[in-house]
């Protein structure tokens, strides 16, 4: 019976240290990922916002190098926690930072608009001219029978 209970004990403690080198190695913790983008990267992120003046907030010359700095430390946490990156962890925490930093932020710069006229004309005349063109040809060639039989 005490062989019994040896080889028992012996045998779950070898499954829960299976458990753990699974668990440690199949994949995120979600949590402390979370815990630690929060802690590390945000703290980070904060401090170096805090001590730039607020007017610049919206202005992507000056806070690009401290939201890059952000984003390569939500990665590199990722990658050292085996977590895929981007997540929806990341998600929520980038969608945060906006409302927190970066709601007032006017969208002149990013919004889309046409290209300049020496760009576009070029890709509105050449198809026009080539349409025209071809239409021409055709005409003309249609009116010459004189090969045919």
């Amino acid at each position: 019976m005490a062989l019994e209970t040896a080889l028992l004990l012996k045998a779950g403690f070898v499954l829960l240290m299976a458990a753990q080198v699974l668990a440690s190695v199949s994949g995120c913790n979600r949590g402390v990922y979370k815990f630690f983008i929060n802690d590390l990267c945000l703290a980070n992120f904060t401090f170096n916002m805090e001590n730039l003046d607020r007017g610049l907030w919206c202005s992507w010359k000056d806070t690009m190098e401290i939201y890059e700095g952000l984003t390569n430390c939500t990665y590199q946490v990722a990658l050292r926690m085996n977590c895929f990156w981007p997540n929806q962890i990341v998600d929520r925490f980038f969608m945060e930072i906006h409302q927190i930093y970066f709601h007032d932020c006017a969208l002149t710069g990013r919004l889309l608009h046409d290209p300049p006229i020496s760009i576009l004309a070029p890709f509105i005349t050449v198809p026009v001219l080539v349409t025209l063109l071809m239409t021409a040809v055709v005409v003309w060639r249609s009116k010459r029978t004189q090969g045919m039989l």
